[in-house]
């Protein structure tokens, strides 16, 4: 967007003026102005879908899920004006709907987020973006191509409150870092030692015996892409992130969290790392277990530590060879405090999708650096798979050699599904 186009959208929010914005100044034909209402639908009622049911500030009116059940609950609570889908590629041929929020299992994020980006749909995906590095190289582009809005549902990077239990703002982390205090490289540890849990409780069961598939829901289609497995209560809904087809436990679902807020306050939204080491017992071929530490190497040395045990010494969460920051701001290196809160606060970045939707500026988590931090969950997903280190190559972004890494950086989809 040209900066002369910028400053008018700005002047005109601080005038309160969007309701009377021209449909031509905001993108021209065919997009929906600031005085119409934004039009939701929902894939995935079971989990966060849910939860953003009854959310304010657009108007629902589509819903879609596999499971009868979940359907049923979303048609109830959104109301008589809100349609039903089971199948998400009817769902996307509705015209009427502006946002699709993809709330199901990882193993369909990308899948559908292509869909919908072809189909002229903006894009609110849960976590992780996507389940594969691959995956998300192929949504990046059809986002770009089709000139669609996404966000990732992960806001820490850019919201005014504590970074889970660590008492410290990522808005000041960044400061501590830019300032060069504790000098570089740097070396970020995520352990429950500063603030994070992750949540081994989502390991994967070893011992399924098959179950008759539930009349109320379509099984083959809530695999899609995933291999076939025999049903199993265990594998699908609440428990489904204990299994590498459709999620990687604990770190499938907070490693995007965790993660992306230090991508940003390292500055490396435009960088992937190059090696990834894993400690952890070998793991099961289908069931995500634990690990001990994951570390995330860049070229420049900075590390990313994924603290399992809580081992990484007496929890500093950042640092350098000039001293480390601990939680609540506490640092070796004396007027830390003091040197942040001199450095000027950046302009205040868009924390409300709907303005991305109808301004079309990119959202603070978008396709391109959310596909970075992403990246970096599913990366150490492959190397914990694995069981041994791999070495990533961040242009290509594949490993130079390593066919079985590939394998799992760029997966197979069962027929008919793929990303073409």
């Amino acid at each position: 967007m040209g900066s002369s186009r910028r400053t008018f959208l700005k002047q005109a929010a601080a005038a309160g003026l969007f309701t009377i914005v021209p449909r031509h100044v905001l993108g021209g034909q065919g997009f929906t102005a600031p005085s119409d209402q934004i039009t939701k639908g929902i894939i995935g009622i079971g989990g966060m879908g849910r939860w953003h049911l009854g959310e304010t500030g657009d108007r629902l009116i589509a819903v879609c899920d596999v499971d009868a059940n979940h359907l049923q609950h979303g048609l109830t609570r959104g109301g008589p004006d809100v349609k039903g889908y089971h199948d998400f590629r009817e769902f996307l041929e509705n015209k009427d709907i502006d946002v699709v929020h993809i709330a199901t299992p990882p193993h369909w994020h990308g899948l559908m987020a292509i869909a919908a980006a072809r189909a002229g749909k903006d894009i609110w995906c849960e976590k992780p973006m996507t389940r594969t590095v691959a995956e998300g190289e192929k949504l990046v582009e059809a986002v770009q191509t089709h000139g669609r809005m996404l966000r990732v549902n992960t806001w820490f990077r850019y919201s005014n409150e504590n970074f889970y239990d660590s008492g410290m703002m990522v808005k000041d982390m960044k400061k501590v870092v830019e300032s060069g205090i504790l000098g570089t490289p740097l070396r970020a540890t995520i352990s429950g030692a500063t603030g994070f849990a992750w949540k081994f409780y989502w390991c994967g069961k070893t011992d399924l015996t098959p179950e008759w598939i539930p009349e109320d829901l379509d099984y083959d289609l809530w695999l899609g892409p995933a291999p076939y497995k025999p049903y199993h209560h265990h594998r699908v809904h609440a428990t489904f992130r204990g299994y590498w087809d459709y999620d990687g436990g604990g770190l499938g679902d907070m490693g995007q969290h965790y993660i992306d807020p230090v991508q940003y306050l390292l500055g490396k939204d435009d960088e992937s790392p190059v090696e990834i080491i894993p400690d952890a017992d070998q793991q099961h071929p289908d069931a995500a277990g634990s690990f001990r530490t994951i570390t995330i190497r860049y070229a420049d040395g900075t590390e990313i530590v994924l603290d399992g045990v809580n081992n990484t010494g007496d929890g500093a969460f950042l640092e350098g060879p000039k001293g480390a920051l601990y939680k609540n701001m506490r640092c070796t290196v004396p007027g830390v405090k003091e040197a942040v809160a001199s450095m000027p606060e950046r302009e205040p970045p868009i924390t409300d999708f709907m303005v991305s939707v109808r301004t079309r500026e990119k959202f603070p988590l978008n396709e391109r650096n959310a596909h970075r931090s992403a990246s970096l969950v599913n990366l150490a997903k492959v190397a914990w798979q694995l069981g041994r280190p791999i070495h990533f190559d961040p242009v290509t972004q594949r490993c130079p050699g390593d066919e079985a890494a590939n394998r799992l950086i760029d997966q197979p989809m069962r027929a008919p599904w793929s990303l073409v």
